[in-house]
C-alpha cells in the first residue's frame, strides 16, 4: 500500500470531498451536459470545485472523470477523447490540492447492466482497466468506484483496478428496498462487504442514494460484515424538483452533527455526495476535529 493511503488510515477520521455536480449545476452546467468534458472546455471551473473542498478541510478530493469510462463517453461522442479526459481530470485535482490533499480517482458505473446480457464481464473489466490505468498514470493516488448498482459490475470494476497497484475503494448505492437498505439490484450491505472484500477491495464503502440517517445503519452493518476501513458519502437528503432542478433541504450543521453517528457506527472516511457543497465539508471537517481531540481519532 503506498505511504499516502498508509498516512489516511493511520491518521483518520479522514475529511472526503462533496459534491461535484451539484456545484457544477450552480455553475452553469447545462442539461444533457456531462460535466467530465469540462475538463477540456472549462477547466477553470472545474478547478474551483476540488480547491474549495481542499480549503474547506477535504483531506481527500476526487478527479472530474467519474463518467470518462469508455462505454459512457461513446454515448456523449467522446470516446476518442478517454485518455485526455481522465489525465487533464487528475491534473487539475493534483493542482487544487497543492500537496494539501489525496486525489482519489473517481469512476463510475457504465450504465449497462450483466443480468440483461448487454455487457459481459470480460468487456466490463477492459473497460474499467482502461481508465484506471490512465488514471494511475495521470498520478491518482487511489481509485475509487462510486455509485454502484451491479455488485457483478463493482466486482469487476475491483478486479481491474487491483491491476494498478493502487488502492481501491469500493461503494455501493443504496437506495432500494423497503427499508432502502438495498442497492438497485436487491445487494445488501453484507453482500457487498463479503463480494467487494474478496475481489481485494481496500477499502469498503457507501454514497449517494439517500441521505444521512439512512446511511448511519448501513454503516454499522457493513462495519459488522467486513474488517476494511469504510467509506461513507451520503446525499444532503433527497432533492426535490423546484423549478426542474433538484433541492436538498438538508442542512450543512445538521448534516455535520449526524456524521458523528457515521464516525461512532465505524466510518473512516467521511463527506458528501449530491446536495453538499464546501459549506457541508466545513462543518463536517469541524466535527471531525472535535471527535478526534475527545480521544477517538486511530
Amino acid at each position: 500500500m503506498n505511504p499516502v493511503f498508509e498516512r489516511l488510515l493511520a491518521n483518520g477520521p479522514v475529511v472526503t470531498d462533496g459534491a461535484w455536480g451539484t456545484m457544477f449545476l450552480a455553475m452553469g452546467l447545462r442539461a444533457g451536459e456531462i460535466g467530465d468534458a469540462w475538463n477540456l472546455t472549462h477547466p477553470e471551473r472545474v478547478e474551483a470545485v476540488p480547491r474549495a473542498y481542499v480549503e474547506a478541510g477535504s483531506q481527500v478530493i476526487l478527479t472530474n472523470t467519474f463518467l470518462s469510462n469508455r462505454i459512457t463517453l461513446a454515448a456523449h461522442g467522446l470516446e476518442d477523447r478517454l485518455e485526455e479526459l481522465n489525465r487533464i481530470g487528475v491534473e487539475i485535482s493534483r493542482r487544487a490540492a497543492g500537496g494539501r490533499a489525496a486525489v482519489f480517482g473517481s469512476i463510475g458505473p457504465t450504465g449497462k447492466l450483466l443480468v440483461t446480457g448487454e455487457v459481459t464481464e470480460a468487456e466490463l473489466e477492459e473497460v474499467y482497466r482502461e481508465q484506471t490505468r490512465i488514471l494511475a498514470e495521470a498520478g491518482a493516488d487511489a481509485i475509487i468506484l462510486e455509485t454502484m448498482g451491479d455488485l457483478g459490475e463493482a466486482v469487476c470494476a475491483v478486479r481491474a483496478s487491483r491491476e494498478t497497484g493502487l488502492p481501491v475503494v469500493a461503494c455501493m448505492a443504496y437506495s432500494s428496498g423497503k427499508n432502502k437498505d438495498r442497492t438497485m439490484m436487491g445487494v445488501t450491505p453484507e453482500q457487498a462487504a463479503e463480494a467487494l472484500s474478496e475481489a481485494g477491495a481496500d477499502v469498503i464503502g457507501a454514497n449517494c442514494g439517500q441521505g444521512i440517517d439512512g446511511y448511519i445503519g448501513i454503516c454499522r452493518r457493513l462495519r459488522a460484515a467486513t474488517d476494511r476501513p469504510l467509506w461513507i458519502k451520503p446525499n444532503a437528503g433527497l432533492p426535490e424538483l423546484v423549478e426542474g432542478r433538484p433541492v436538498y433541504r438538508t442542512a450543512p450543521e445538521e448534516f455535520a452533527a449526524k456524521t458523528v453517528d457515521l464516525l461512532e457506527a465505524g466510518a473512516h472516511f467521511v463527506g458528501g455526495c449530491c446536495g453538499t457543497t464546501p459549506e457541508f465539508i466545513r462543518e463536517v471537517a469541524a466535527k471531525v476535529r472535535q471527535w478526534k481531540a475527545r480521544g477517538n481519532a486511530g
